[in-house]
Parts: C-alpha cells; structure tokens; sequence
C-alpha cells in the first residue's frame, strides 16, 4: 500500500479538492457541515484507492519489478506477500472504498465505479505506449470530477476544464518521476514518455505544466472572470518554474525530490481556489 510513501494519496487527493472547492463557489445555498464532510471522504477513499491500486500494479508487475533496482524490494517481487494476500488486502481495500462512494450522489458513484477500470488497467499500458503517464493522467485525476458533481449532482465544464489540466499535470511530474528508472526500463522493454523524450524531456515537461496552468486558470475564471482570479491561480504555478530551474535529466535523486514537491503546487493551487 506504500504506507511509507503517502505522496501517491496527496497527487490522487488534490484534483478532487480542488474541484469540490470550485464547485462550493458556485451553489447559492448553504449545506453547512456537509461539505467538510465531504472532504473527509475524499481524503479516506484516496488512502484506500492509492492502496489498492498500489496492490493492483505490483500484481501486473511482480515479474517486472524483479528487474528494476528500485522496485526489486516491493513485497511481491521480493516474495514476502504471496498473491493470495495481495488479492485479501485489495479485496479489503475496494469494499472499504464502495462503502465511502455509496455516501456519495448517483452521479459521483457511477463515475467511481467508472475510475476502477482506469485503475485495473493502467498497469499495462507501459508495456504498449510510449505514453502510460498520459493514461495515469486519466486514472489519477477522477477525483476532479467526482469533486464537483459530488457537490452539484452533475458535470459541467469547469470539471472537464480542471480535469484536463490534471491529466497535463500528471504527464509533467510522471515524466520526471520516469526519469530514475529509464535506464532500467529501456533494458527490460517499459516504455515511458521519459524515454520517449530522451534530451528534450525538460522541453516537454515544460509544455505540460503550461498547458496544465492554462486549464486550471481557465477553470477557475468560468466561475470568477476577473484578473484577481487569473493573478491569484497563477501564482500556484510559480512552484512549476522552480521545478523546472532546479530540474536534471540524470539526477535520479533531484527528480524524485522534485516529483514529491508537486503535493506543495497541489495545495498552492487548492489555496488559490480557496481565495477566489
């Protein structure tokens, strides 16, 4: 479950907060309490679905993960877990997780239930795109929006609008999360946009993150059009400039430091949407 390694909760986590907080923006009524517990049930069905999809990859990749330094020591790659225990603990995982969705709209269950075939699947795509992060970009940023209709009951463009810039954001800092392992996984045959980009990873990586503020602005100026709004969101991407400043291609270390430090421009930008 990487119990010990909780920034995969965070980077699921925040894309849902921030769209229930765009989304608290736009109702008329007050709901009162309801809403912070809404947040809480987010923050519990991220731990339990980051858990669970953790289980779910090293399942796919228990014969790969052998022959990757990084991942050689994960439980069922080492042999300390057998199957059989993986498939109790995610079994445990995906009840506790239905549990916390069913609380939720019908709106918000159907997409959930929608999200779990993302999950299953994800850990495959390495094998046959150049492009997995763009398909986690899909998988992870569910919660942006399930956020939204969980308060308003249905879609609506700003959560398509947050959503995309999600799926930009992941395909930024997945990229450089690649990075500590494009040598291994070019011997073993995973492909990864890091080893797609090869010298121009940092170009692309710059795209990204653009692309992703341009979406997140514009999700915030649909329901606030004013230049406080523009200013105050694009403020949170000041962190992404300094990812990139600091940023080396043959650094496994730095790239994993500044992989993790996306959890500080998630919540720079939850801030922002707070203050809109």
């Amino acid at each position: 479950m990487r119990l010990d390694r909780p920034i995969g909760t965070w980077l699921l986590l925040l894309p849902g907060l921030w769209s229930l907080t765009l989304a608290l923006n736009t109702i008329e009524h007050d709901i009162g309490g309801y809403h912070l517990y809404l947040y809480l049930l987010f923050s519990i069905g991220a731990f339990l679905m980051r858990g669970a999809g953790c289980i779910i990859n090293d399942i796919w990749d228990r014969d790969l993960d052998k022959k990757v330094a990084r991942t050689a020591s994960r439980p069922l790659a080492s042999g300390a877990v057998n199957l059989f225990e993986a498939m109790s603990v995610l079994s445990v995982l995906m009840f506790l997780s239905l549990l916390i969705l069913v609380q939720m709209n019908m709106t918000t269950v159907a997409l959930g239930v929608f999200s779990v075939f993302f999950v299953a699947i994800y850990p495959a795509m390495k094998r046959f795109t150049w492009w997995p992060q763009a398909f986690l970009g899909l998988t992870f940023n569910f919660g942006a929006l399930m956020g939204w209709t969980a308060i308003t009951g249905e879609l609506s463009y700003p959560a398509l609008l947050v959503y995309i810039g999600g799926v930009f954001w992941t395909l930024g800092y997945d990229t450089i999360y690649a990075l500590q392992d494009k040598d291994d996984d070019a011997l073993i045959g995973i492909k990864s946009t890091a080893l797609l980009f090869k010298n121009r990873a940092k170009a692309w990586i710059s795209l990204f993150y653009t692309l992703a503020m341009l979406f997140f602005v514009a999700a915030a100026l649909s329901i606030f059009p004013t230049y406080y709004t523009a200013v105050i969101v694009l403020a949170a991407g000041l962190h992404f400039t300094y990812q990139l400043s600091v940023l080396k291609l043959d650094d496994a270390g730095r790239a994993l430091m500044l992989f993790k430090s996306n959890r500080d421009f998630g919540l720079l930008l939850l801030t922002s949407y707070f203050l809109i």
